[in-house]
């Protein structure tokens, strides 16, 4: 799958007219196999330890440019902070706003819901999001 996900970014660097450097590769790997939401920060403590002078701002241009080309989520669930998510299947999002736990679900339930409402106002959903944020259960006990 990560193969895939390179060549359909060497592609896009390729269409823009934008060089294919290793700093770029070595980012956009270490991304593809993350299976969570990740910050800059920490994106940039895993591919240091593969090349050490890569910088916070190309990890940032390179996450950038993963959005632009749909391989990447942004996501900002309050706290100030991008996190970032490979892009695949849709999902929905319960934050929890004591630790930040996030727990991403899908329910077709709600999409058929807001496929309803949509309907009945005349409205065509070209994309949407769904946050839920509250107390985990650990949170709770505290």
């Amino acid at each position: 799958m990560a193969l895939n996900l390179m060549e359909t970014l060497k592609g896009y660097l390729k269409e823009k007219g934008l060089k294919q450097t290793r700093q770029r590769e070595v980012i956009a790997s270490t991304f593809f196999k993350t299976d969570k939401h990740i910050g800059i920060e920490e994106l940039l403590e895993k591919v240091k330890n593969i090349e050490p002078s890569i910088g916070y701002v190309t990890v940032y241009r390179t996450l950038l440019l993963l959005k632009e080309c749909g391989l990447a989520h942004q996501r900002n669930f309050g706290d100030g902070q991008s996190l970032f998510e490979n892009a695949g299947e849709h999902h929905d999002h319960m934050i929890c706003i004591k630790c930040g736990k996030i727990v991403e679900f899908e329910d077709d339930r709600i999409e058929a819901l807001q496929e309803e409402v949509a309907k009945n106002y005349h409205f065509k959903i070209v994309s949407h999001r769904h946050e839920i944020y509250g107390a985990c259960s650990f949170c709770q006990t505290e």
